[in-house]
């Protein structure tokens, strides 16, 4: 402590970037410093993303974490149709002046024992050294993504062609073969500034005192073995996973009503669709998926969100809601053929409560990490529709690697058929397939319950952190 006036508690200071995906996991390691480890906890998040969604869940946190949206920053400069990952990327560098200010200001009322970003705020590791702190990477989604990260700098360097081109599988230690198409959305074309962004974010990295991230090791067991080695010039790696959001949320309309209808059907029969909280499908494709779930005579839940015309799903990354009556673009006479057996349910549901109820038997999941941990916990078996993001290879890791998701195929022009759509759901929900995957989400909900218990591996990982931020490194000058 720089003086006698600052309480001793133990604070740490927290970036997330935009999207709820990054903010979500982050509050909840926040939880647990202040629940289990008796620290108190400073979240920035960015201007862009401040809608009345992540409003809300950051009002819902413990008065312990104290939130703080860093001004807005002009990206009128960058190209319309810039993608996610550029974005997010610049608004991070052209913040890096007032997160050092935030950071010295907090500094005067905490004992502030490290900084934690998350994987766009690499480049706000600036701040932190000029705050006089050590900076910290926080990883919300797996080990396979982080490899990929990690390695990347050196794979750009011998890369002589795109990886959607190459005709053999990328090949990570420890990790599953990725063929080039299924590679991380924003590295598909290296013309691009994200791909950019992404090669100089994964140098960034080992800029890092330590990395935590969101996994466990027998989700994806060869590659928690490798990077839990030591190797020089990259920083250490903790898993600290299955971080799922804990906790209520702001009661939305819909909640309650799709929880009633569960209660009346029978176990482990409804099939949950949804695509995350960023997700969208075309008018076509939502008129496939239809289709598809209507002949497969299977009950199931869908959140439907209005379509969008945009090639990788991602239009609703920075807002959640629905613009339009997502019901309007369904097949006519849909909700009514299937009135029996389906519920649609318009841009929301509380999700936590569907993977948890004894009715739902699988979930068509876009791939995004918090809701792969979220049906992983729950133990629900999953169908692989992956949209943008790493989405496509963690579809690769979950079904060729983990055992606990079938994979749909898709047209020359990206779109899931009706035909297969109906196989897939029958198999899941009916098949030998199914029973399979069903066995192995079993055997990995077990395993991430002992992982998380009181004294568990992952308690013993963010322990380890823990003890290094209290013995004072965080502080690059003793603080």
């Amino acid at each position: 402590m720089e003086n006698g006036t600052k309480p001793a508690t133990p604070h740490i200071a927290m970036l997330a970037t935009p999207g709820m995906g990054h903010l979500i996991p982050m509050a909840e390691l926040a939880k647990l410093l202040v629940t289990k480890h008796g620290f108190t906890a400073t979240l920035m998040t960015f201007a862009s993303t401040a809608s009345k969604t992540q409003q809300a869940f950051l009002s819902s946190l413990p008065s312990s974490i104290s939130a703080l949206s860093l001004p807005a920053v002009s990206l009128s400069d960058l190209p319309p149709d810039s993608e996610i990952e550029t974005l997010m990327s610049v608004e991070a560098v052209r913040l890096i002046p007032d997160i050092t200010s935030a950071l010295k200001e907090l500094k005067t009322r905490h004992t502030v024992v490290g900084f934690v970003a998350d994987l766009f705020g690499a480049d706000t590791f600036d701040a932190a050294h000029d705050a006089g702190l050590r900076p910290y990477l926080f990883f919300p989604t797996n080990l396979l993504t982080l490899s990929l990260l990690l390695h990347l700098p050196e794979i750009d360097v011998n890369l002589t062609c795109d990886f959607k081109e190459l005709e053999e599988p990328v090949k990570l230690p420890g990790c599953v073969p990725l063929p080039g198409t299924e590679i991380l959305a924003p590295l598909q074309d290296q013309s691009k500034e994200c791909y950019k962004w992404m090669v100089h974010h994964g140098k960034k990295y080992c800029e890092a005192e330590a990395i935590l991230v969101n996994s466990f090791d027998e989700i994806e067991p060869d590659a928690a073995k490798i990077l839990r080695q030591h190797e020089p010039g990259r920083p250490p790696v903790y898993p600290i996973g299955p971080l799922i959001q804990t906790g209520s949320t702001v009661d939305k309309a819909g909640g309650s009503e799709c929880l009633d209808w569960l209660d009346k059907q029978p176990a482990n029969s409804v099939l949950y669709v949804s695509f995350g909280s960023g997700g969208t499908l075309t008018k076509e494709q939502m008129d496939e998926l239809a289709y598809g779930l209507e002949s497969s005579g299977q009950r199931f839940l869908w959140v439907v969100r209005s379509p969008s015309n945009a090639g990788d799903g991602s239009s609703n990354y920075y807002d959640a809601e629905s613009k339009k009556d997502p019901f309007t673009f369904l097949p006519e006479g849909f909700r009514e053929r299937t009135k029996e057996r389906g519920m649609v349910v318009s841009s929301w549901v509380p999700q936590i409560k569907v993977l948890a109820h004894e009715t739902t038997g699988g979930y068509v999941c876009h791939c995004g990490w918090n809701s792969t941990l979220e049906t992983v916990v729950h133990g629900v078996p999953i169908i692989a529709w992956p949209l943008f993001a790493e989405q496509k290879q963690n579809a690769v890791m979950l079904s060729e690697g983990a055992g606990i998701a079938l994979r749909l195929e898709r047209r020359g022009d990206g779109v899931v058929e009706r035909e297969e759509i109906e196989r897939k759901v029958r198999a899941l929900m009916e098949g030998e397939e199914g029973k399979r995957v069903r066995r192995k989400v079993a055997e990995l909900k077990e395993t991430a319950a002992e992982w998380m218990k009181e004294g568990g591996a992952a308690c013993q990982s963010l322990s380890e952190v823990v003890a290094m931020w209290k013995k004072g490194g965080g502080c690059c000058n003793g603080c």
